[in-house]
């Protein structure tokens, strides 16, 4: 069975709606290389979090977990809202959430 995907109807580009539960959208003023590279560890981090968790590994799983935050804060769909902020601003933060992550 799929997934219901539907947008929110007050700010459709803001969040997106699945399954009635809704989701920060990321941040359409990053460029896409950079989305790329941050969904891209975003992948590899939630693998290493199922790998933890398989593996019973406590230290690693918050490693992971770390990572995966790390990532969805860069792509603005965890912290202070992006539209709130300037875009200069989610940018660099973008951009330093992707260099830590290449630094692990």
């Amino acid at each position: 069975m799929g997934r219901a995907v539907t947008e929110d109807p007050e700010h459709p580009d803001r969040w997106l709606v699945i399954d009635g539960r809704r989701w920060r959208r990321t941040d359409p003023a990053l460029p896409h290389p950079l989305v790329e590279a941050l969904q891209s560890q975003l992948g590899r981090a939630r693998a290493a979090v199922r790998a933890a968790k398989r593996d019973g590994d406590d230290a690693a799983l918050a490693a992971a977990r770390h990572r995966v935050g790390l990532a969805k804060h860069g792509l603005g769909e965890r912290g202070e809202a992006w539209w709130e902020r300037g875009e200069p601003e989610r940018l660099a933060a973008a951009e330093a959430a992707l260099a830590e992550l290449e630094q692990r």
